[in-house]
């Protein structure tokens, strides 16, 4: 494993698989853990998500972080880390490939950084997903700064969730991210969970299954 230096600080680390073998996936969930977590934390956490047919996949952080500084730090203070995020997402995604399972079979879920990584991705590469469910975090950078996306997420489902009472992520981020992910024509929901801090709701456990029963129903 890297020592979480050097160009791809996130290169050779684990990845942690759960429900459905590979060969029996019907549709995957790519879980990104927050800062101080693990992967199988994350595993842990959406084990509300379980279904029939469906593999939890969720690549580990060097140093359990993603990225050493604030999400609201200039993009290019927090390199190479984002970087090497993004490429653990990407070498997952071609994982998950490999078994058959196309991305619009596959819902990104991250919470906090990990929701952070997951909307990066998603607007850096947008295409059709099988859904997409950022929890406590969004897009990198300063809040109000304007960045260029391009592409097509063809009406990828889209939760963006933040806590009223989340001292730790600008509403107002959530709401920018919001705005980008429609811009990309991804079908976006919205939702502040009331005295909610830096912790997932039960209703947000709810909908995200929503979009997962949809998906495994074929409704997306």
């Amino acid at each position: 494993m890297t020592d979480g230096e050097g160009p791809d600080p996130h290169a050779d680390q684990p990845v942690v698989s759960a429900g459905a073998p590979a060969a029996a996936a019907d549709a995957v969930v790519l879980a990104l853990h927050g800062r101080g977590a693990t992967a199988q934390g994350v595993v842990n956490l959406v084990e509300p998500l379980y279904r029939h047919g469906v593999a939890v996949v969720a690549p580990q952080a060097s140093r359990s972080r993603w990225f050493p500084h604030g999400a609201g730090e200039p993009v290019e203070r927090n390199e190479p880390h984002v970087s090497s995020a993004l490429a653990a997402v990407d070498r997952t995604l071609a994982e998950i490939r490999e078994w058959g399972v196309p991305p619009e079979r596959v819902l990104l879920f991250g919470f906090s950084q990990g929701a952070c990584v997951a909307s990066e991705y998603v607007a850096r590469n947008p295409q059709r997903f099988g859904g997409v469910a950022a929890l406590r975090g969004g897009l990198l950078g300063p809040v109000g700064e304007t960045r260029d996306f391009a592409g097509a997420l063809d009406g990828t489902p889209v939760f963006l969730g933040v806590g009223g009472d989340d001292e730790r992520v600008d509403a107002e981020r959530i709401a920018e991210t919001a705005a980008v992910f429609r811009e990309l024509g991804g079908d976006v929901t919205e939702r502040v969970a009331d005295g909610v801090g830096h912790a997932v709701a039960d209703d947000e456990f709810e909908a995200v299954g929503g979009m997962l029963d949809a998906l495994l129903d074929g409704e997306v």
